[in-house]
């Protein structure tokens, strides 16, 4: 398999657009690998139409409560029914998706389930909200190739003053 994981907060503008660079990489891979997105809007929908749009499988990992789904979030919930119709299979994995340490340890065990990562970052550090850098370390760190996913003209949603980014658009790595 092979993970996406990245920014949550990329613009609008940038979401067809890694999911362009996506399509081709995974286009691209040595053989009919499986692709594997934690379900959300924004990157998460980008990632699964990409793998789709390239012929490959895809599984989609849901938060879940016991046995059962957790209810998303609302700005997670029409990009969850589509990334549903477009999985293969859908794995229920315990976390909370409220909560970022919760993702980012989901993150990490779907990392850990992975023979690659294809990591949409721009290259800057973690900073206590976004955990791509950690992500893309974590995987270096047990071996796991990353291959970083960073198009042209690809962009983060600016920063509010006091250090927050302005919205929530794309969804992903928190």
């Amino acid at each position: 398999m092979i993970a996406a994981v990245g920014h949550a907060d990329l613009t609008t503008d940038s979401l067809p657009l890694v999911e362009a660079a996506l399509r081709a990489r995974f286009a691209h891979t040595a053989d009919a690998a499986t692709g594997v997105v934690r379900v959300g809007a924004g990157l998460p929908l980008a990632v699964g139409r990409a793998v789709r749009g390239a012929g490959l499988g895809l599984v989609v990992m849901l938060p879940a409560q016991g046995s059962v789904p957790a209810l998303l979030p609302r700005r997670d919930r029409a990009a969850a029914g589509e990334l549903l119709l477009l999985a293969e299979h859908m794995r229920l994995l315990p976390y909370d998706p409220e909560g970022r340490d919760a993702c980012v340890g989901a993150d990490e065990r779907m990392i850990r389930t992975s023979r690659r990562v294809l990591a949409v970052w721009d290259g800057s550090p973690s900073d206590g909200r976004d955990a791509t850098a950690h992500l893309v370390a974590y995987a270096r760190a047990r071996g796991i190739p990353v291959d970083v996913v960073w198009p042209a003209g690809a962009a983060r949603t600016p920063r509010a003053a006091g250090g927050a980014r302005t919205s929530r658009a794309a969804g992903g790595g928190r």
